[in-house]
């Protein structure tokens, strides 16, 4: 589902870039025209913090997000950071003592408050003397009204005036001559749509869930608790177990045998491999199988590197080949999910930047499967790894993806 942001930018008084203001523009295809004020800023606020990253939207500068009367006393603002929300009272918020008490600790907190589409009011002076930022409309605000509010609010020092609907330079010019200090309209740049591709509750689930069995601290009987209470992932385990990749005499018949056998690193290894099958669920089924195949094929090759990676190294490099299509499977960006993920920065540079020492053994993969031998020759060198063994690596890397795939085919 794609999410629809606008972004504005706020300039200071040399035109340059101070913030930005974000707004909910929909989903695409869909008609959010009656979506309320609650749904919209929540719904911004799940797309540039919780899908896309913020500071890919901002450019790390502060955003101007709107707050209604109800995020307010639930005190939304504070589950993010000071530094990258600007908290902007919209004009029909009600000033009653909930909302200034939530916005007085806010303030303590180092929270930048604006007034937005600012009217003066009487009931506003306990908003007023929090405010850091106030929002002036300078089109639908006559002249004499702008400058009798500016003249009042002067005994609050720390209060600075933006200057809403700025089209002109001669409004930008008087602007700037009555004293406010921040600037956003027309004159500067129209609203710049950004499409945000938001995962599901459901991917969402599987995120977290990922992050769980890819962390190094989580417990064995926590893996086996999750497998457990999962029948799918359960029977996948005991068809994978008795497939003809592990060569049995006898048959795996029970979970806590599955999972005796394999240890704490394999079934770490086949749940995370279970879970992106399950994320991967509306992709074709070759984007899973060639995730496999680059997994067991990074693992290979450092095994078949001289000297031969340590085991420690080997399941990284697992994990590398695992990870290298999560992007592609999500509809998200790389940078986004590894923030996500409790893996290793060794890992992270690798797919982030293609940089590091995992980054060859991805990229001879890479390589390989897109036919460019020389690069891949010259991957295969930077990791010691002979040429001649390339091939069979690859063969036994489609086994391997084939017998979890479809463990019956593998027999």
């Amino acid at each position: 589902m794609e999410i629809l942001i606008a972004r504005q930018p706020i300039l200071d008084r040399a035109q340059r870039l101070f913030a930005y203001e974000l707004l909910f523009r929909g989903t695409e295809g869909h008609d959010h025209s009656n979506l309320d004020g609650d749904r919209a800023t929540t719904s911004l606020l799940s797309a540039t913090f919780l899908t896309e990253g913020i500071d890919r939207i901002s450019k790390f500068k502060p955003c101007f997000i709107n707050f209604t009367t109800q995020l307010l006393t639930r005190n939304l603002p504070s589950s993010f950071p000071s530094s990258k929300v600007i908290v902007e009272i919209l004009e029909d918020v009600d000033p009653n003592p909930e909302v200034i008490a939530v916005c007085r600790e806010l303030s303590r907190q180092g929270y930048t408050i604006s007034l937005d589409d600012f009217v003066y009011n009487r009931s506003l002076d306990p908003l007023i003397a929090l405010a850091n930022i106030i929002k002036i409309d300078i089109i639908a605000t006559p002249l004499d009204t702008i400058q009798k509010t500016l003249y009042r609010l002067s005994r609050y020092p720390k209060i600075k005036f933006l200057a809403e609907k700025v089209e002109t330079r001669a409004e930008f010019e008087q602007a700037l001559k009555m004293g406010f200090t921040y600037f956003q309209g027309y004159f500067f740049s129209m609203p710049e749509v950004l499409k945000i591709q938001e995962l599901t509750a459901a991917k969402v689930n599987l995120l977290h869930l990922l992050a769980e069995a890819s962390s190094s601290v989580t417990s064995i009987s926590r893996l086996t608790e999750i497998i457990s209470h999962d029948v799918a992932i359960s029977y996948k385990l005991l068809r994978f177990l008795n497939s003809a990749w592990f060569y049995r005499l006898e048959k795996i018949e029970s979970i806590r045998h599955a999972i005796a056998y394999l240890g704490e690193k394999e079934l770490r290894r086949f749940l995370i491999m279970m879970i992106l099958s399950e994320m991967a669920s509306s992709k074709p089924e070759e984007l899973v199988m060639l995730a496999l195949v680059r997994a067991k094929f990074c693992e290979l090759l450092g095994t078949a590197s001289t000297p031969p990676a340590p085991p420690a190294k080997q399941n990284d490099l697992f994990l590398l080949g695992l990870f290298s299509l999560l992007d592609v499977m999500l509809d998200s960006s790389m940078e986004f999910m590894m923030n996500e993920l409790p893996i290793n920065d060794l890992i992270k540079d690798a797919l982030v930047d293609a940089t590091g020492p995992l980054a060859p053994y991805l990229a001879a993969v890479v390589t390989y499967e897109k036919k460019k031998a020389d690069d891949c020759v010259r991957a295969l060198v930077k990791i010691n790894v002979p040429r001649k063994d390339v091939y069979e690596i690859y063969l036994q890397s489609l086994e391997f993806a084939q017998a979890l795939m479809d463990p019956q085919a593998a027999k």
